[in-house]
């Protein structure tokens, strides 16, 4: 394998080696959301204590995208990753030893930090993709990644249900420790795109944050979804335990409705290429917005016929949200290529402080508001999203006609 590209005998392999990483260590910042209830039972939370372990894991990825993720530019990505995933495997660990709230606060944080191995793997995908084939690489390893996002509730449901939360992080500590394995095992060495210090490497992100109004559009518009998602599945497990007296292995279980929408990863990007990445993120946030809004209707159905169509609902703002995803993705790594690394640190860390703003809020708006306040926060989010996009073609629009 050379540092640039993969041969077209072994790129199928690779990529699939790829997406498998993404996917399980993307999983590590999800799996608490199910296991909600059971954490709180055994370290006896209130429901603003429970909120705040979703909300330090995403803080603490945010975090980590935006002073971790550039260093992709400066140093090889192979031995970024072995590191961030032995720090994963080892937090995932003292995860599951934890004993009261400050302590699993501060662990979510970190473990939040290092999960973010996964987004570099995402650009090492469109380093060693063949030429012309970029797309289609980015997108298959972002189903990798989504499906992690996804599945990872599901997995989480059960394993917590049936053995334990501890046992699911101490399952989960072992998965990364192969993943780190393989990851080595697979990847070439990468060139490095810049010999910038770290401070210079810093400094230069706000100059690309300045230069490119579409990364700041891009950014915005992504976090405002993330607000939604987030919102949703850092409230489900409890309001279906409250509400229906699901336990978490049901709550679980959407995840496999969402799972749907992350298996159209791929033919956003695809269409992305034909159609334009701009109209696809407007496609992705206006399905989005009419999925939430769709939830406004449960109060008339019976209890059977709200969780279908509270499952209807995950495929389809899920689908909307993954779709405006990938399209985001496309848009920026065009910007600047050599600056990859940085670009997806600026756009990720606006999807994940919007995730970290999603899990905040609707924790609060569900303890004051109940699932309607959720609702309502998910379906104004999607909609500010779109109202982006639609500002975001029109400016395009114009500037086509001046020229």
């Amino acid at each position: 394998m050379n540092r640039h590209s993969l041969s077209s005998d072994v790129v199928g392999w690779v990529i699939f080696a790829l997406a498998l990483g993404a996917g399980f260590s993307v999983a590590a910042i999800y799996y608490s959301q199910p296991l909600l209830p059971l954490m709180g039972s055994d370290l006896h939370l209130t429901v603003n204590g429970m909120g705040l372990v979703p909300t330090l894991t995403q803080a603490g990825y945010a975090l980590g995208i935006l002073f971790l993720l550039p260093l992709g530019d400066r140093h090889d990505r192979r031995r970024l990753i072995l590191f961030k995933s032995a720090a994963l495997a080892l937090l995932l660990l003292a995860c599951s030893l934890t004993s009261n709230l400050p302590s699993l606060l501060i662990v979510s944080l970190l473990l939040g930090m290092a999960a973010t191995m996964a987004q570099d793997i995402v650009p090492a995908a469109a380093i060693l993709a063949p030429e012309g084939k970029q797309g289609k690489m980015v997108g298959t390893v972002m189903t990798g990644l989504l499906l992690g996002i996804l599945l990872s509730r599901t997995v989480s449901g059960f394993v917590g249900a049936a053995f334990g939360w501890r046992i699911m992080y101490q399952l989960a500590a072992v998965s990364i420790a192969l993943i780190g394995v393989l990851m080595w095992s697979v990847l070439p060495r990468f060139a490095t795109h810049s010999t910038l210090s770290y401070p210079a490497l810093m400094k230069s992100m706000a100059h690309l944050w300045q230069r490119y109004p579409a990364l700041r559009r891009a950014a915005f518009a992504q976090g405002f979804l993330s607000i939604a998602f987030s919102a949703f599945w850092s409230t489900l497990a409890l309001m279906l335990l409250e509400k229906y007296q699901l336990g978490s292995a049901v709550a679980g279980t959407f995840g496999i409705a969402g799972a749907a929408g992350a298996l159209a990863a791929p033919l956003a990007g695809g269409l992305a290429d034909k159609v334009g990445a701009e109209k696809v993120t407007q496609l992705g946030a206006g399905l989005v917005t009419i999925s939430f809004a769709l939830m406004f209707l449960l109060p008339v159905l019976p209890p059977h016929g709200q969780l279908a169509l509270i499952a209807l609902s995950a495929v389809g703002f899920d689908l909307g949200l993954q779709s405006s995803l990938v399209a985001h993705q496309n848009l920026v790594y065009g910007l600047e290529p050599q600056a990859r690394g940085r670009l997806n640190a600026l756009l990720f860390t606006g999807v994940f402080i919007g995730m970290a703003l999603g899990s905040a809020l609707g924790s609060k708006l569900y303890s004051v508001a109940s699932w309607q306040g959720v609702v309502v926060l998910a379906t104004v989010s999607g909609l500010v999203a779109l109202l982006i996009r639609l500002f975001d073609a029109r400016q395009i629009q114009q500037a086509a006609q001046k020229a």
